[in-house]
This record gives C-alpha cells, structure tokens and sequence, in this order.
C-alpha cells in the first residue's frame, strides 16, 4: 500500500519525526540504502524549479529508481488537454509515483481518482511539504528538539507556500512562530514583529525570497532600500543570539533579503537545507512508498 504526500496535514507528528529520523539515516550509514525495486517515477514540474526538481531527481536515482522528466512545452497541454488528464495518462501508462509542481493552489484536489502516489512539490501560495521537511531537518539538526523555540519568517508571507507549511508544522511541533516584513505581505498580521525585535527574539531567522513574479511593479522598493528596511544586514546579524541560525528557501536574491557576505556566515544554513533536501526527499519516497530499512 502507498501514501501520497500533498500537504503537512498529511502527516501526524510521530510521522514528521520518522521521516526526519529516516533523513538522518540516509545522510550517514543508510546512504547506499535501495528502495526494493526499481520503480519507475516521473517529474512533473509546471514552474521552473532547481533546487526542488534536482534534489528529488538525486533522491530518486539514489534509491534506484527510473526517472523521467515532464517537458510541459512538448506535451498534450499545448493542444488543450487537462491536468487530470495529463497524469491520468502517466498512470495508465505504468509509473508507479509522480512529483508534481504546478501553479494552481491544491491542483491535487483534482487528482482524487489518480491511483498512484503523488507528491507535492509545491501548489500555488498554498503548500510546499518537502521545503517544509527539510526545513524541519535543518532546525532538528542543530536543536534536536522544536519545543519553544523562536522562529520568525521575514518577508513575503501572505504568497509563500513555504511560510504556510512551516509555520502549519512547527506550531504543531511546539515552536513559536512570528512574522516580519512588510504588513501588508502578512496573512496574520496579529503575530507581526518588528524585525529588529525579532532578530533579537528569535532562536531561527528564516528569510523569503521576494517573489518578483507574483507583485506589481509599483508595490517593490528598490533592493537597498528592501535590505535596510526588511533584510538581513550586517548590522541586524551582528545582533543574532550565539546559537540562532539563519535559513532561506532559495533562490536568494543576493543583497535584497541578504547581504551578500552573510549567505555562508558561520550562522547561515542555506546551503546546508540544499544539501538536507536530498536526504529528506528520499525519506519522503521511502514513506509514499511504506517501505523499511
């Protein structure tokens, strides 16, 4: 039997702790670890993706699987066919799980009578739970527990999918999560900082990319006027606790939600959840795809 993985709510707590566990497996004696068969699994991704796509084709290889890359731009889709029908047909034709990134919020829900397991590589501004995941990895990591600890997510959170999830997940985990940024880019403006006051509160300072492709024009402030006002200068690090660590999603706007020499500072884990991203996506198959080590 198989599970799909489309948001965090799928996932009890016990759950997320396993699959972090198993990610800790797979990054030290379990890396030669094989699923027990060969399964044949395709990626579907309707926006452009690096980090996400790549580490899931890394974890999938790593496991032994057969992989193959959808090119939307030389599919059905140009001549009118639908999602549904799209992966109905990737299913009739043999593959055994599918990745999907698509633009729509809770594409899946469309996706109800798709007899394979399917996970969520991102819908919308609404879920994204193998960043989330990793992102959990990454904090476990360094604190091996969630319980009270600070987390604030700085930028733009009413359109961030990995906002939702994280904060969905680690509210649930026992941490407490605060915003920053813009006001108007909250979607709960009731736990709303100062990002100054939560540079000093928080024990994780978790950035967003501002999402250019999903603003007007008019709304942007120019780059240096975003740092100063909402990014993390020198200035605003130099003021971290000792043992908080800074995250961001990726891709990092360089000198507009950072600057540029703190994106590998001794507290930065940016390059470190890349890394994580493969262990936890291929704790994430093992779990759609219930097997054991």
């Amino acid at each position: 039997m198989y599970k799909s993985l489309l948001t965090m709510s799928d996932l009890s707590n016990k759950d997320i702790i396993n699959i972090l566990h198993d990610a800790k497996q797979f990054s030290s004696s379990r890396k030669d670890w094989h699923l027990s068969k060969s399964y044949l699994v395709a990626n579907l991704f309707f926006e452009p993706s690096t980090r996400t796509h790549y580490s899931f084709v890394s974890a999938e290889y790593g496991l032994n699987c057969k992989v193959v890359d959808f090119n939307a731009n030389a599919s059905s889709l140009k001549k009118g066919e639908s999602l549904y029908d799209t992966i109905k047909t990737f299913a009739m034709l043999g593959y055994q799980a599918m990745v999907i990134r698509h633009p729509e919020d809770e594409y899946f829900t469309q996706l109800q009578n798709i007899d394979v397991p399917i996970i969520n590589a991102g819908d919308g501004c609404g879920n994204h739970p193998s960043q989330c995941l990793l992102d959990l990895y990454t904090i476990y990591e360094n604190f091996n527990t969630f319980e009270d600890l600070n987390v604030v997510i700085v930028g733009d959170v009413s359109h961030s999918r990995v906002a939702r999830s994280n904060d969905e997940a680690l509210t649930r985990l026992g941490a407490k999560v605060k915003f920053a940024g813009p006001k108007e880019w909250m979607y709960d403006k009731q736990r709303h900082m100062d990002l100054d006051e939560a540079i000093a509160w928080a024990d994780v300072v978790m950035l967003l990319r501002i999402q250019h492709e999903r603003h007007e024009a008019e709304m942007m402030q120019n780059k240096m006027g975003y740092l100063e006002a909402f990014g993390l200068t020198q200035e605003r690090y130099a003021n971290l606790k000792e043992h908080a660590i800074v995250m961001h999603p990726a891709p990092v706007n360089r000198g507009v939600e950072i600057d540029d020499c703190l994106v590998e500072a001794s507290k930065s884990r940016i390059f470190k959840q890349m890394e994580n991203g493969v262990y936890v996506r291929k704790a994430m198959l093992k779990y759609v795809f219930q097997e054991e080590f």
